[in-house]
């Protein structure tokens, strides 16, 4: 065991156990409430940046509407007369016509009736949900849907990514397409089967990104035979598919749903979750067609997914659960936040989205025309909600 003091706050002290990975042995901090303070002064002490908000008040409280670049939070629907008893997972998009969000619905995670429901921002509200998919097969048999993803590419309709099977480990991938901006869809297709992940499921949870030869780069992963990250890249949006990957053996680092940020030397990171109680990262300096193994971030992961952009000003934004699985209030996924970045590495929370009993998790986050930054998360599984950021402010 070490002791590393902060040098900007000398009463801070972490102890820690050090591992090949950079990582930290969680069981030796206590309480809990002070190993999250603890974690965000460790990100604090990697930069000279001094014009970062404290990372220990940032992390105490709920940050207030109207403050810190938080513009707005509502729900996409209410909470009374809602459609489903719950919802999970949900996705947001920009598109030439407004913004789109979907989720998967129905009366829990893995029931038989979950689909995937949309609703489309139009005159400054957002519309009730319609189900648009569901994993009907026969008359006999019908399978949940999970964890559907949107992405209007820079020509061409409007994606819908979705998944379809008894579990994560099973499931398949499947798209519809829209040419009016959510309002109607095409008929589902199977994305099909490749040799060295088995089902083909186009981006796992967080949004693609899209090259500059107009090739889409799916950040991806599978459950079985351990928790591993791949990427699956499409030239004909959707049609055939070349996969990248695996990246790992899922040895070291069980992750998953990993989401890509980019850089102006182009390199391209990605951030990813994981069951080690930590964020992993991998690294890729040749347009994503190699990877770096994952390794250890310094920030905390409860094995719940995250999402991350990179801004239009070059800065990168996660939204994620600063906390680990178990211990003492805040934990697990009863606290949702916001961190910055200017390199990947050194990261500043600067926004607490939600803390309170109950879950808020599996964010989405993009950045629309204007500017504006929109985040999608759980709320509690009984409805989705949507904040709005101003990035200047941040």
């Amino acid at each position: 065991m070490k002791d590393r003091t902060c040098s900007q706050h000398p009463t801070w002290v972490v102890r820690y156990t050090e591992y090949p990975y950079n990582t930290l042995f969680l069981s030796e901090i206590q309480p809990v409430k002070e190993l999250l303070i603890l974690l965000a002064a460790m990100v604090t002490c990697t930069s000279s940046a001094t014009a970062a908000p404290d990372p220990a008040e940032v992390l105490s409280a709920p940050t207030k509407i109207g403050t810190q670049g938080l513009v707005s939070g509502k729900f996409i629907y209410p909470l009374e007369g809602r459609q489903t008893p719950e919802c999970h997972a949900s996705t947001i998009v920009s598109t030439p016509t407004g913004l789109v969000a979907a989720w998967f619905g129905g009366k829990h995670e893995k029931n038989p009736d979950v689909g995937i429901w949309v609703s489309r921002f139009e005159d400054d509200q957002w519309t009730r949900p319609r189900e648009v998919v569901n994993g009907v097969q026969s008359d006999q048999l019908r399978h949940p849907c999970w964890n559907p993803v949107l992405f209007q590419p820079a020509t061409g309709p409007l994606l819908l990514f979705y998944k379809v099977g008894p579990t994560p480990s099973t499931w398949w991938g499947m798209l519809v397409t829209s040419n009016d901006g959510g309002k109607s869809w095409t008929k589902p297709t199977k994305l099909g089967k490749d040799s060295a992940i088995g089902h083909i499921v186009g981006p796992v949870k967080n949004k693609p990104i899209q090259l500059s030869d107009g090739s889409i780069l799916c950040p991806s992963s599978s459950e079985h035979n351990n928790w591993r990250v791949h990427f699956e890249l499409t030239k004909d949006h959707g049609k055939t598919w070349e996969i990248i990957g695996p990246i790992h053996d899922g040895k070291k680092f069980n992750a998953i749903q990993p989401s890509i940020l980019t850089y102006k030397n182009g390199s391209m990171q990605v951030m990813c979750r994981t069951k080690e109680g930590v964020i992993a990262e991998s690294w890729s300096t040749d347009g994503g067609k190699t990877w770096s193994q994952p390794a250890a971030t310094h920030l905390p992961n409860p094995n719940a997914g995250t999402d991350a952009i990179t801004l239009a000003d070059g800065r990168q934004l996660l939204v994620y659960n600063h906390t680990i699985r178990r211990g003492e209030f805040p934990a697990g996924r009863n606290m949702l936040n916001v961190a910055i970045s200017k390199d990947g590495k050194s990261w500043h929370p600067v926004l607490t989205l939600e803390r309170d009993k109950g879950e808020y998790s599996y964010p989405a986050v993009i950045q629309a025309a204007d500017g504006t930054i929109h985040v999608a998360y759980t709320w509690r599984r009984q409805t989705v909600k949507h904040v709005v950021i101003n990035p200047k402010k941040l």
